[in-house]
């Protein structure tokens, strides 16, 4: 099962995305997902968390901007960004706690990540 995001785009400082993240080959099986992004640097941070029981967490950069939510029918995890900043600039990459973990583990807020997508590029400007 692969994770595919989509949704990235460019935008000026004050607009919105709304990125999506589905499984390709299957169904995700998971106690958490979530979202992290690569930026400036390239350090990973974790943005953004939801676990089974619908909890969400937030990183403190994006509490109040940020929105994590999920269609269960469609098996679609979301991410909508309001009020974006330029500093919210980075790759995007949805992420589950489900896998073997070849790659490590990417503590994603409060979701201990063990497999990702390929991201998807946000520029804001």
């Amino acid at each position: 099962v692969q994770l595919v995001e989509s949704g990235g785009g460019a935008v000026q400082a004050g607009g919105t995305l709304t990125l999506s993240c589905t499984a390709s080959g299957g169904t995700v099986s998971s106690d958490c997902m979530g979202w992290f992004r690569r930026g400036i640097g390239n350090a990973r941070q974790g943005v953004a968390s939801l676990d089974k029981l619908g909890t969400t967490s937030y990183a403190d950069s994006v509490k109040g901007r940020f929105t994590i939510s999920q269609d269960s029918a469609k098996n679609t995890l979301y991410l909508q960004m309001n009020e974006l900043k330029p500093e919210d600039t980075g790759m995007y990459y949805c992420a589950s706690d489900a896998g073997r973990g070849e790659r490590g583990i990417v503590m994603v807020v409060t979701c201990p990540a063990r497999s990702w997508g390929q991201g998807t590029q946000v520029t804001v400007s």
